[in-house]
């Protein structure tokens, strides 16, 4: 039994040596995992990092868009006030004289029915072209 039991324990001896092996392969395996998912973990955050840079440069932009935006009102307030004060104000010499012609005071605003009565007399074209000459000296709408 002696020599029974040292064949026994040099076979298990044996499997112990290839489970060994074996281990050990499976432990190369896992460590090389191991550094490409530490290498990738690694340009995740990298990737992070620069993308938190480029957050931070942005903040200080949105408060400079909203004073562009500010002033570009501003500005667009001021060119609708200078072209309100640039707009024509009084009728041309023609259709003041086509509206005297026909009984019409020029100096106050005239309702429509008024209008469409004293334009009676003139062609489509004639009247298209008063009331457009009214409407931009503000005294129709």
């Amino acid at each position: 039994m002696n020599e029974e039991m040292t064949k026994q324990m040099a076979d298990a001896a044996e499997r112990l040596a290839n489970a060994a092996l074996v281990l050990d392969k499976v432990l190369d395996k896992l460590d090389a995992q191991q550094q490409s998912l530490d290498a990738k973990i690694e340009r995740i955050v990298a990737a992070v990092e620069e993308r938190t840079v480029e957050h931070s440069e942005d903040v200080d932009q949105p408060s400079e868009l909203k004073q562009k935006i500010a002033d570009l009102e501003k500005l667009n307030t001021d060119l609708k006030a200078q072209a309100t004060r640039m707009t024509r104000k009084t009728l041309s010499p023609l259709v003041s004289a086509l509206l005297s012609k026909n009984g019409a005071d020029t100096e106050e605003r005239l309702d429509a029915a008024a209008l469409d009565k004293t334009l009676q007399a003139l062609t489509v074209d004639q009247r298209i072209a008063v009331k457009a000459e009214m409407a931009r000296a503000g005294m129709i709408e």
